[in-house]
């Protein structure tokens, strides 16, 4: 085994750009203060919400906030039919209703309710929402929003090889890249992926490598069967090389750009996360979900880009969860296989919001294929 030394400042993994109590969960406090809830008790339940969460609560609540001023009514006390009217204007802006369900769960989270029940329970506004999904059903993307095939091709490439040589740059957004695509886990978690010896080890002869987030990691959706897995990869058509092929797959293997990374960034890391930043004046400190984000999306455009093509618009690194899922389906591995590499409760959720077609040509191009055979 290789111990991976580093020369991080402290344990905890790096914390996300906003983390301030807002203005909403300040009124969440005082309603559940109301009701005579002991501030322990109080600080528990508002811990259910993850920091992206609450950071997005916070934002949607002061849009209705600033709605609300401008009519002079109160927010967190506002009527059922004023509730109803602000997410009315929500709908006729065009709003998808996936953001208006945020609005209200962000709203409801805040006022004191009606009733006995929270403000997106009532009646009418249940109702309203049930209206709202039939004129605004939820759509999602059902082919592939970015050619994998282009990328991985891509990456075997300049500026992405021979890897020793390239600049730090693409070495980073590269190794994140593979990493987000060959794990499908979100960007969270790749981020508390770390790299002290408790947390990373390499096989002898670097064949495989065993990386684990690191320990004081919450992610953002908590199931029953959640647990701090070790993410485990086997080297891709390691050395020795049997054929070119052979070779040029190897430029893809996550072992291998992993390793490359990890040795260029321990002369100035700072912190033992695993991605560090590159640039002045944060090189070496850990990298934000947000930046690392944007290199995975950074990552695809230069492909494309290098490709003499035009990066498809609104890419996110979200995406490779759904790509590698449904390319993994696509080549044989089972459903409940996918749902234990990504923390899926069931297949649904796969089904729901991330099975995309990647099933090849259709039916009609192989139809009209067949005219390239040697009959004719």
């Amino acid at each position: 085994m290789t111990n991976i030394h580093y020369t991080g400042e402290r344990g905890n993994i790096s914390s996300p750009p906003r983390q301030d109590c807002s203005l909403g969960l300040a009124c969440e406090r005082w309603n559940l203060n109301a009701i005579g809830l002991p501030p322990v008790f109080i600080d528990t339940i508002q811990s259910a919400w993850a920091i992206s969460t609450r950071t997005l609560y916070e934002h949607k609540w002061r849009v209705f906030e600033n709605w609300c001023v401008l009519r002079n009514v109160t927010p967190f006390q506002c009527s059922v039919s004023e509730l109803l009217c602000f997410l009315q204007e929500l709908l006729d802006k065009g709003k998808a209703f996936s953001t208006i369900k945020v609005y209200l769960a962000a709203i409801s989270a805040c006022h004191v309710g009606f009733g006995d029940k929270p403000a997106g329970q009532h009646a009418l506004v249940s109702q309203f929402m049930k209206g709202a999904r039939r004129k605004w059903p939820v759509c999602r993307p059902l082919v592939p929003p970015w050619d994998l095939s282009l990328v991985l091709d891509g990456l075997c490439c300049h500026p992405f090889e021979p890897l020793e040589g390239v600049g730090l740059k693409f070495l980073s957004i590269k190794t994140a890249l593979l990493w987000a695509l060959t794990t499908a886990k979100r960007v969270g978690e790749l981020q508390a992926l770390a790299i002290r010896p408790s947390c990373l080890q390499f096989d002898p002869g670097y064949t495989k490598v065993h990386l684990h987030t690191n320990p004081v990691f919450v992610p953002k959706v908590i199931g029953s069967a959640y647990r701090c897995p070790t993410v485990e990869l086997a080297a891709f058509h390691p050395p020795p090389f049997n054929t070119v092929e052979d070779q040029k797959l190897n430029c893809l293997c996550p072992v291998r750009a992993l390793r490359q990374y990890i040795d260029r960034t321990a002369g100035f890391r700072r912190h033992d996360q695993l991605f560090v930043s590159w640039a002045t004046p944060h090189k070496g400190k850990p990298l934000s979900r947000q930046r690392l984000s944007h290199w995975i999306v950074e990552a695809i455009a230069v492909v494309y880009r290098c490709k003499g093509s035009q990066p498809p618009e609104g890419l996110r690194a979200h995406s490779t969860r759904g790509m590698a899922t449904s390319w993994a389906l696509f080549k044989g591995v089972s459903v409940l296989d996918l749902c234990t590499a990504v923390s899926w409760a069931s297949g649904n959720t796969f089904a729901r919001f991330y099975r995309l077609d990647v099933s090849g040509p259709s039916l009609a191009h192989a139809v009209l294929e067949a005219g390239m055979s040697d009959s004719f």
